[in-house]
């Protein structure tokens, strides 16, 4: 509490700045009057203070007591909401000085009321039978908390226009009003209301202490929520994990009795009965038309003895029946009381409650579990559910038997087949064994007493490999042959060419022979015949001694065993012609193989010859016209000249028409010259064409690579005036002598540089003046028995995609008439064709190409290679 003073009246107080001053006596005087009064003022405002702070603390203690009660209320009272209200609505009463107190929860779109303090008995039933509307509204203190969203006080009801007049009896003289919101998450749930019978708004302390009840009461309230739904998922958990320990005891026994079916059956009901409460257990199977119990639990010898001896047909007298018959669970509360219930099991015992579910595989019933109860009881649905995935499970269960069961058959019929498919294999000239063990694996398999394979002898049937009979069976029968007719298994499946199933030969009026089926000592015959595109090579037969038809399945098998003892007959037939005309075609297929190759180039290089021979015929013609005629020219400047020394010409004129006859007569000279060089080649074209490919014979690799060089690089200056290019030589000294056609290497090189003096030129004339020099570098290099020799240029490389068809016949990136697309086909073959090499291309576009070639020391081809004429 602040203290004011305030100064005494005629007093000057001195301010900065200021120039009033009082005199010495006067201040003396005025500061002892000051003084007194200062002290009695203090002295009485410190007791005043001291009594409102002791207030103060009196009633923070109590609203602190009150507010540790309450807490103590709520954590001891976990589950009793009951007792948490109480505590609030008294202490909120009590602490602010109201005469009622009242708790409303909302609910269903009402605030209905919970606990009040104050109310008289009259006034609490009355508050019960009345909830309030969960609506804003001006009318009552609920109606405008809602409509505020907060805390709201009505300092007298009786003033307020907008109040409506309650009609809780002896409600009439309320006037101070105080409603506090009950909030979660910023929404009302519920609302305390505290009441006076006289004016007086309550103080700002007091609404804080009943929104800290309030706040409270939220807590208690999501406390109790909660712990409630913590103790229902607790019982749900434990129920589902009892059930799914169940459930997992059950798939264990499924997993460990995969062939023990009764003992899944009888952990199943018993399980079921257990879980769902019940007192009596039962699963039954069907088989098509009834209901037969095959598992049972806590049920006594006689009950069982009834269900087991009387089994169920579909129908609506028994819970089972219904079931079998609407394929759906199937639950009567109270079977004592159905009309329709009419199972004598009713009156051998008081079964009350019956649940039945249908165990079910796709569309189709295998059985039922049915459980009992004693009283009227009727199962959850958590229960049903439990049970119906123990149905599931007993159909897994039965499925997995059978698969289980199948899967035996299956695998000891593959192990059978899969020996005697390895016996086939192994035992290639070996008939005799394969079908031998053949018969014994029919016999084991087909559950078969003996079994007999006949096969053709000179295009005669006879009985040959046999299992089971006895010595003077088949001495009887061994030669005896067998016809087409129906007097036999044998016979019939001869005739028919297909499975012949007798169940009893001595109830066939056909079957006649009599003999051989007293001393085979037979009764059910089934005869297999052995195909091959549609002919009959052979019959299997299997028979037992009493009379027991094979079933479709081993029929099936009879089937597989024929098939394969017709391939094995086959595989020996063709075994034997394969190897005899494999060894025919042996000596000859090298021969042929090389001879393809041979002709293969032979014809290239033919073709290649034509086309020379053509050409040179062609140039020889004109050729020897320019060759005459030069000598002619010639003749006729000597005659000229001697015609001209009779003519009176002067001497300066003389002497210019002899200059110009011996210029055209040196110019005649020259063309006579090469002519003749051009007749040369003509002819040395004529020559290649005619002779072929030269001589094979050993050459100094370096010699042909160096001299290939030369005639390159000159050809490239004759042609093209201008042409200049760098050659570097990097020749191995130790590359030696090469077993080759020298002509045909040659003829390779000069493609392979050609190329590379192109590409370099190509480039030269798109670099323009950049400084690009064309280079071209040879190099040979001994591999031992075989010889490397790379030709690299720094042209214009070679594209990925042309790289894969450059070796292909007449294709070409040149322009027309630049190239014809065989140099690098026929290079290639010459190579690795003729000379039993390898040629391959390294290239990086724009940058370089570099051929390589390997060549062996000793060529695998002898002799002269194919001619070009």
């Amino acid at each position: 509490m602040r203290i004011v003073v305030n100064p005494p009246q005629g007093a000057t107080v001195q301010r900065r700045g200021g120039n009033s001053k009082p005199v010495r006596g006067q201040r003396t005087t005025e500061l002892k009057a000051r003084k007194a009064q200062t002290a009695n003022t203090s002295i009485a405002g410190r007791d005043e203070l001291l009594d409102q702070r002791t207030r103060e603390r009196d009633e923070a203690l109590e609203q602190l007591a009150a507010t540790s009660g309450v807490l103590r209320v709520i954590s001891r009272s976990t589950f009793d909401l009951q007792a948490v209200f109480d505590t609030l609505v008294e202490s909120a009463a009590r602490l602010c000085r109201a005469d009622r107190a009242s708790i409303r929860l909302g609910r269903d779109g009402f605030f209905h009321h919970v606990a009040n303090y104050g109310y008289t008995a009259e006034q609490h039933q009355y508050m019960n039978e009345h909830p309030i509307p969960a609506k804003p509204d001006q009318g009552s203190v609920v109606g405008r908390v809602l409509s505020a969203g907060k805390t709201v006080q009505i300092e007298d009801t009786k003033a307020d226009p907008e109040f409506r007049v309650t009609n809780v009896p002896g409600f009439e003289n309320v006037h101070t009003t105080l409603g506090v919101p009950l909030l979660r998450e910023g929404k009302p749930i519920g609302m305390l209301v505290l009441m006076r019978g006289f004016v007086e708004a309550f103080t700002d302390k007091q609404i804080e202490l009943v929104e800290t009840f309030a706040a409270q009461a939220v807590v208690a309230i999501e406390n109790t929520r909660l712990l409630n739904e913590l103790r229902e998922r607790t019982d749900d958990l434990s129920e589902s994990l009892e059930q799914q320990t169940a459930t997992s005891e059950v798939l264990k026994v499924i997993s460990s009795s995969a062939s023990d079916l009764q003992t899944v059956f009888d952990t199943m009901v018993e399980n079921a009965v257990r879980l769902c409460e019940a007192e009596r257990g039962y699963i039954f199977r069907f088989d098509g038309k009834l209901l037969r119990a095959v598992a049972s639990y806590n049920v006594g010898p006689e009950n069982w003895e009834f269900v087991h001896s009387n089994p169920i047909a579909p129908g609506r007298h028994s819970i089972s029946a219904r079931v079998a018959l609407e394929r759906r669970t199937v639950q009567v509360p109270d079977v004592q009381a159905d009309p329709e219930y009419a199972y004598v099991i009713r009156d051998v015992e008081p079964i009350r409650t019956v649940l039945s579910v249908p165990m079910l595989k796709g569309d189709d019933l295998v059985g039922t579990i049915t459980v009992n109860k004693l009283e009227v009881k009727p199962f959850t649905d958590k229960q049903v559910a439990l049970v119906e995935t123990f149905a599931a499970q007993a159909v897994i269960a039965i499925e997995n038997m059978r698969l289980l069961s199948e899967l035996r058959e299956s695998l000891q019929q593959q192990t059978a087949t899969a020996d005697v498919l390895k016996v086939i294999s192994r035992s290639t000239f070996d008939l005799g064994t394969v079908l031998q063990t053949l018969v014994e694996s029919a016999a084991r398999l087909c559950d078969a007493d003996r079994t007999n394979i006949t096969r053709q002898k000179d295009g005669v049937f006879f009985r040959a490999e046999a299992y089971g009979f006895s010595p003077e069976f088949m001495e009887y029968v061994r030669n005896i042959p067998i016809q087409p007719d129906r007097g036999s298994g044998f016979g019939r499946a001869l005739l028919e060419r297909r499975a012949v199933h007798i169940p009893d030969v001595k109830a066939d009026p056909e079957y006649t022979l009599v003999e051989g089926q007293i001393l085979g000592d037979y009764r059910t015959v089934l005869a297999v015949p052995m195909l091959r595109e549609g002919v009959v090579t052979g019959v299997l037969s299997l028979t037992r001694s009493e009379v027991r038809p094979f079933s479709e399945k081993q029929i099936d098998l009879a089937t597989t065993f024929a098939d394969q003892a017709a391939i094995a007959m086959e595989n020996v037939r063709l075994f034997q012609s394969v190897e005899a005309r494999t060894r025919e075609l042996a000596a000859s297929l090298e021969n042929l193989r090389t001879t393809q190759d041979r002709l293969v180039q032979t014809q290239k290089l033919a073709s290649l010859g034509q086309l020379t021979a053509g050409i040179a015929h062609e140039i020889k013609n004109p050729l020897n016209f320019v060759n005459n005629f030069s000598g002619v020219s010639t003749e006729l400047i000597d005659e000229l000249q001697d015609a001209l020394k009779g003519l009176p010409i002067d001497q300066k004129a003389r002497a210019e028409i002899t200059e110009l006859t011996d210029t055209l007569r040196g110019n005649l000279d020259k063309v006579v010259q090469h002519g003749k060089r051009a007749d040369a080649i003509v002819k040395n074209m004529l020559l290649h064409s005619r002779e072929g490919s030269g001589e094979h014979r050993p050459v100094d690799i370096n010699a042909i690579v160096e001299e290939s060089l030369n005639l390159a690089y000159h050809g490239a200056r004759a042609e093209k005036q201008g042409f200049n290019i760098t050659l570097e030589r990097s020749l191995d000294p130790t590359a030696g002598e090469v077993d080759v056609f020298p002509q045909d290497i040659t003829r390779v090189l000069l493609n392979l540089i050609s190329n590379g003096f192109y590409a370099a030129t190509k480039r030269k004339t798109h670099a323009a003046n950049d400084g690009y020099e064309p280079t071209l570098s040879a190099s040979t290099r001994s591999l031992g028995d075989q010889v490397e020799i790379r030709i690299r240029d720094n042209g214009t490389g070679i594209l990925p995609e042309v790289k894969e068809k450059m070796f292909n016949p007449f294709f070409t990136t040149k322009p027309a008439g630049e190239g014809t697309g065989l140099g690098l086909s026929i290079s290639h073959d010459i190579i690795v064709k003729q000379h039993g090499g390898a040629i391959d291309v390294d290239s990086k576009p724009g940058v370089y190409t570099e051929f390589r070639i390997i060549l062996p020391r000793r060529s695998a081809t002898v002799g002269k290679a194919g001619g070009l004429g």
